[in-house]
């Protein structure tokens, strides 16, 4: 079981510079949606197809009784991303595929909001994730995919210390179609971030 309060009021959960996680609440749908809805042509690009009722507050309940699940098995960790200046939130990251044992690894997924992008948020949230995954949970190697043509996902995983190990053939199925992706992995006794590229 991982170590941290997950699913009560005990917020926010993980701070960094410039960004607070925690984990999604039931509560935070309206939230949630608004930001989703006005980003959606910026987020639809790098996302799997959107299902028809994708921002209902019945599917919203589905994510959150799937978030749950996944953390009471071990398997992942969903936070929502917001930013400590304002408190309003910017975005979502998700720790999946966790896997112990003799792998010891696991998957950062994100997405931003589009009036969030460019200022730097996502990579102190990702940063943030990968000491968790490292301090906390023991995780040896923390990978993340990425479509080669989304510059600014790459940015932000060579600034937070993620280094690229290769291309993932017609590796998952993005906005209906099946794309290929750069693998980038950091493992946990690579050089701190701040110590790679700033």
């Amino acid at each position: 079981m991982f170590a941290l309060p997950f699913f009560r009021r005990d917020q926010p959960v993980l701070k960094g510079e410039k960004v607070a996680l925690r984990v999604p609440l039931p509560g935070d749908h309206r939230e949630w949606s608004t930001l989703r809805g006005e980003s959606r042509a910026f987020l639809e690009r790098w996302e799997p197809r959107w299902t028809p009722d994708e921002l209902e507050r019945s599917a919203w309940r589905h994510r959150i009784g799937r978030y749950r699940e996944d953390y009471a098995q071990g398997t992942a960790v969903a936070l929502f991303i917001f930013e400590r200046s304002s408190g309003k939130l910017a975005g979502g990251i998700t720790l999946g595929n966790i896997r112990h044992g003799v792998a010891q690894s696991g998957h950062i997924g994100y997405w931003i909001g589009e009036r969030y992008a460019g200022k730097g948020l996502m990579t102190d949230a990702v940063k943030v994730l990968a000491g968790f995954a490292f301090d906390t949970l023991k995780l040896h190697r923390i990978e993340a995919a990425c479509i080669p043509d989304n510059i600014r996902s790459i940015r932000v995983l060579e600034k937070a210390g993620f280094q690229r190990e290769g291309l993932l053939r017609s590796y998952l199925r993005i906005n209906g179609a099946w794309q290929d992706h750069y693998l980038y992995a950091r493992i946990a006794d690579d050089p701190p971030a701040s110590a790679t590229k700033g």
